[in-house]
């Protein structure tokens, strides 16, 4: 693999100013869908590999942790919700983490990662806390505040859940929509959870290597929030599997009732219809009046009553009444 040629804070020429932020022998880049040249160029002077880069620019990648002689590439997914589709979905940061700098890419969908970002830069207390030690603390304090921003985001499940619930046992309203749509997002957020419980693991334990921090207690903070964040999805699941057997339990009941009051009106009108249809028929039949013979209206009935007998032997064989 490649190693890195140059592991110290440099004036990134091509960069925007705004992008950088300087500290005691720490540099914090944060890049917002960057292009091909800005990356490039952060390849040509860091020397990252250019497999690393392809990832940047892809959409979509797996959760990892790609170890180098001079740096880690770190690429983490955090749910994010679109208001618009109602859909959550999954939003990439992709991390170049080594001994004097930490450069952080995402396409601006995780605000808290922006706004720690800006803080650093406007506020002299945030950027010495964070950029006065050393850039296994800076990770630690990013990967934090991504994954402290899913509470939020957890608390509105549980008050949909809360809403769901009403809804589901209010004969009324028809909750299967809102159920669909909170088990989606519930299975979408538990998806990305537990690859980010797996990736802290390894993460933790190969981070240590480029910084003079213990970050056992600091790493150790993030999966404690993880656990509770995981923890809370398993209840949430729990919670709208019930809800959904509940909601098809009463369906079904509902169901039986307008069954019920259908079968009753159509044994009330039985009589009604066996006795006109009978009478339909084009033949002779008893009590007509019709002075001929009336053997053909005797085997049809006799027919009919056959039929009727054999039906009801076959349902009572079946043990069906």
């Amino acid at each position: 693999m490649e190693q890195a040629k140059n592991s110290a804070p440099v004036d990134l020429t091509g960069l925007p100013p705004e992008t950088i932020v300087q500290g005691t022998g720490l540099a914090w880049m944060n890049l917002e869908k960057p292009t091909r040249p800005q990356l490039e160029k952060l390849a040509e002077l860091y020397g990252f590999h250019s497999l690393d880069i392809d990832d940047c620019l892809s959409r979509l990648q797996l959760p990892k942790v790609d170890e180098y002689n001079e740096y880690l590439f770190i690429i983490m997914h955090f749910p994010v919700f679109n208001k618009k589709t109602r859909i959550i979905s999954p939003s990439q940061v992709a991390i170049f983490y080594a001994k004097n700098f930490l450069i952080t890419i995402h396409t601006g969908d995780l605000k808290c990662l922006s706004n720690l970002f800006k803080e650093c830069k406007d506020d002299d207390e945030t950027r010495k806390e964070c950029l006065d030690n050393d850039a296994g603390y800076l990770c630690y304090r990013i990967v934090d505040v991504l994954v402290d921003d899913r509470f939020p985001m957890l608390n509105k499940v549980l008050q949909k859940l809360d809403t769901v619930e009403d809804q589901v046992f209010d004969e009324n309203i028809d909750a299967v929509h809102e159920v669909a749509i909170l088990r989606r997002d519930i299975s979408g957020q538990r998806r990305i959870i537990w690859a980010m419980r797996t990736l802290m693991v390894d993460l933790e334990h190969r981070a240590q290597r480029f910084t003079d921090t213990d970050l056992k207690v600091y790493f150790g903070d993030i999966n404690d929030h993880l656990k509770r964040i995981w923890g809370t999805l398993e209840e949430a699941r729990d919670r709208v599997e019930i809800y959904k057997d509940a909601d098809f339990i009463l369906s079904q009941d509902r169901l039986q009732k307008i069954m019920a009051i259908l079968t009753v009106i159509t044994a009330t009108m039985l009589p009604f219809a066996l006795i006109s249809s009978i009478y339909g028929m084009n033949v002779p039949l008893p009590g007509t009046g019709v002075q001929d013979t009336h053997v053909v209206g005797w085997i049809l009935l006799g027919i009919m009553t056959a039929i009727a007998a054999a039906l009801l032997y076959i349902f009572r064989r079946h043990r069906w009444f």
